[in-house]
């Protein structure tokens, strides 16, 4: 295959070296927003090391064998446990994870087969999806693929526990072609019908998804011109065997991971197509080549994806230092349109402009000042920006912006938003409620406050 030149390996110069700007922007895309220590150790230790020590995260065992905070708060979800906790317990992990770029790579799929809590209404079967998802995560799609039609949460979902011969139920067969794997326009409805009746017999038995022949309908089907007593995880792998499956997923994984602004090249989509398809469907073999190509370190890649309502508020706990619980931050998340567990439909979320409107921009900014304020009991001084600086001997006003603006933006502003920033703090040291704010009080509120504009600017919003 002829070399596509944007897929082709990123090598830093001098004329485009590997810089703070580039290690945050791979920081921001693979991980939930960068922390200072780790913006400065992704520039101290070059590009590739960077770059692989992204892929393969840090070095842990089974998160799901090995004792752990998350296996603990695992155990006391029950079945009935409702939304919020769920939330809570996935956010946990977010922030606290080994690997960022397999968790927001479960993100990535979790939207990808939409399934809702609102309906399934077991949160065993919710974290049976994500640990499904989450193994498969930077893995083979070819497995999640199959696997995922004998999840109980999508058999619950879509409906599959309901179809048996005689009373084929389509919902999963359509999603199946439409959503997950071939797209619109590379399959007919007669393939749904007779892909439906390959589904009939699958059911939930103690927790897991099993296939019941006496509920199956054994007679011949045919889909996409091939003929025979299939079951679903034929028609699955039929639709791996299509070539529009792997152009499907990979202009997904462009959205997500390069950008929503522009539609990818023709070449490009061919290229990681045949790469998907060439490595047997090994996702992480394409999230690597787009994560060290020239394409995702472009002008055209970077700030290029609307930041979503987790990664924005991730971004912000990350970037304090801040030990905060997760459960304040999943009450929060509807506001802003996301929610873990709960996306609107099977479609997922939309993403990209569809997350910013005047409501959610004023849950945006709401929920930046209960994180920089002190005042709000939720986070109890838990991610206090005061403080944050302290630490690292920021006490210069100019220090202090450099510091923030290095942190959550990498410098990327314009010289008058950093000017206004300045000017800001510098009127406010004129500011005194007698009787109320001492002067170290005063001090403190100026940071937060410089914070929280730092947090609202335009630029924060994107990725």
């Amino acid at each position: 295959m002829t070399p596509i030149p944007a897929l082709q390996p990123y090598s830093p110069t001098p004329a485009d070296p590997w810089d703070r700007r580039k290690a945050g922007h791979l920081l921001r895309r693979t991980g939930f927003g960068p922390t200072h220590a780790e913006l400065e150790a992704a520039v101290r230790d070059g590009f590739e090391a960077t770059v692989s020590r992204v892929l393969t995260g840090r070095p842990e065992t089974d998160d799901f064998t090995r004792t752990s905070d998350f296996m603990a708060s695992e155990r006391s979800l029950p079945a009935g446990a409702p939304l919020p906790r769920l939330t809570a317990w996935w956010l946990d992990r977010m922030l606290k994870t080994g690997h960022p770029l397999r968790e927001k790579l479960a993100l990535f799929w979790h939207n990808h087969f939409a399934t809702s809590h609102a309906k399934v209404l077991n949160a065993r079967h919710m974290l049976g999806q994500y640990r499904l998802i989450h193994r498969h995560a930077l893995g083979s799609f070819r497995d999640l693929l199959v696997g995922i039609g004998t999840d109980p949460a999508m058999m619950v979902w879509l409906d599959t526990t309901e179809s048996v011969r005689g009373r084929p139920n389509e919902n999963y067969a359509r999603e199946l072609m439409e959503l997950f794997s071939l797209g619109i326009g590379n399959y007919t409805e007669a393939d749904i019908r007779e892909a439906a009746r390959a589904f009939t017999g699958y059911e939930i038995v103690n927790g897991s998804g099993t296939f019941n022949s006496r509920k199956h309908d054994p007679t011949p089907k045919t889909v996409f011109d091939r003929t025979g007593p299939f079951r679903g995880d034929d028609v699955a792998r039929m639709c791996l065997d299509n070539p529009a499956t792997s152009r499907f997923v990979v202009r997904k994984l462009y959205r997500f991971l390069v950008s929503e602004a522009e539609v990818p090249a023709a070449d490009v989509v061919e290229g990681l197509a045949a790469r998907l398809r060439d490595s047997g469907y090994d996702t992480g073999s394409v999230v690597a080549t787009i994560l060290r190509s020239k394409l995702f370190y472009s002008a055209a890649a970077y700030r290029a994806r609307i930041k979503p309502p987790v990664e924005f508020a991730l971004g912000i706990v990350r970037g304090l230092e801040a030990t905060v619980g997760t459960l304040p931050l999943a009450d929060a998340l509807p506001a802003l349109g996301q929610v873990p567990f709960a996306p609107p439909s099977v479609k997922g979320w939309d993403g990209g402009p569809a997350w910013l409107n005047a409501q959610t921009l004023l849950a945006r900014n709401n929920l930046a000042l209960a994180l920089t304020s002190t005042d709000d009991p939720r986070f109890a001084r838990r991610s206090d920006p005061a403080a944050l600086l302290a630490r690292h001997g920021k006490t210069q006003d100019g220090a202090a912006v450099d510091f923030l603006l290095g942190v959550f933006l990498q410098g990327d502003v314009p010289a008058a938003s950093r000017d206004r920033l300045l000017e800001y703090l510098d009127r406010a040291k004129t500011v005194r409620t007698p009787g109320y704010w001492s002067a170290a009080d005063a001090a403190g509120h100026r940071v937060r406050a410089v914070t929280h504009l730092v947090l609202t600017l335009p630029e924060f919003q994107l990725d």
